[in-house]
């Protein structure tokens, strides 16, 4: 019983990957039925705003996670270029659904599935980030 609590740890440490990979895939999954149970595949221009995400770091950001949320004061132009495009797109993922729904495309309940999806995906990356963070994980 006194072993319970290691065994937790190291199961929760091994798992890690795996329980990245569902978060994903719900993620991916909400993405889906937001289209689907509404019989509307509008939505799915939200995809192309999940592409362009990382786009701008990887041509002109720094390759180091850290770098990335940290402000600095001044000096490498691109990786602020990098920056600004990255939260454009990050927002133009919450605008769509939102401008689809006011345009009256789309209907409520797939906005919100939409809205929940972007949260889901965006909390995978943000784990994803304080996992390869640690050094326990390399």
């Amino acid at each position: 019983m006194a072993d319970w609590g290691a065994y937790v740890t190291g199961c929760l440490g091994s798992c890690r990957l795996a329980g990245l990979a569902f978060l994903f895939s719900v993620g991916i999954l909400l993405q889906i039925l937001g289209c689907a149970l509404y019989n509307n595949w509008w939505p799915m221009l939200t995809v192309l705003m999940y592409i362009m995400v990382p786009m701008p770091c990887l041509f002109f950001g720094n390759t180091s996670s850290s770098d990335f949320i940290s402000v600095s004061g001044g000096g490498d132009d691109w990786a602020d270029a990098a920056k600004f495009l990255t939260g454009f797109s990050a927002v133009g993922s919450i605008a769509i659904p939102a401008i689809l729904r006011h345009a009256l495309l789309i209907e409520s309940g797939a906005m919100w599935i939409e809205f929940t999806s972007f949260f889901v995906l965006l909390a995978t990356v943000m784990l994803f980030q304080r996992v390869t963070q640690e050094e326990e994980y390399y």
